[in-house]
């Protein structure tokens, strides 16, 4: 069983940056494989970021590659994701999620056992 908590969220300019942040409870949160994914209001919620377990491989939606940075800290217990030059349409809320068992679908929500609640994004222009 893991507990996810997600924290950074809030309303920022057009341009500026935020890092969100993820802690897991478990002794096996070493061995996920854990993802951001984001809901925008009135559409599904789709994938942003994944990182392996060592944090050695990481996965990135097109629309965020090259300025969302997702990365852990295994002795921490957290994971990361690091927003830069945000824009109105990554207004969202931003939940955090791990997978147990991988299979190599990352992508996919139907992947991830575990979700955390949730937190606000909103990027204003």
């Amino acid at each position: 069983q893991a507990q996810l908590v997600e924290s950074g969220g809030g309303l920022v300019q057009a341009g500026g940056s935020l890092r969100l942040s993820c802690a897991a409870s478990g002794r096996a949160f070493s061995y996920y494989f854990m993802g951001w994914f984001r809901r925008a209001p009135g559409k599904d919620r789709e994938f942003v970021a994944a990182i392996n377990w060592r944090g050695s491989s990481t996965y990135e939606s097109d629309s965020v590659k090259g300025r969302f940075t997702i990365s852990r800290d295994n002795a921490k217990n957290t994971v990361y994701l690091e927003m830069n030059n945000l824009k109105p349409e990554d207004t969202a809320v931003y939940y955090c999620a791990a997978d147990s068992s991988p299979t190599g679908r990352w992508y996919s929500e139907h992947e991830y056992n575990y979700w955390g609640s949730g937190t606000q994004v909103t990027v204003s222009s």
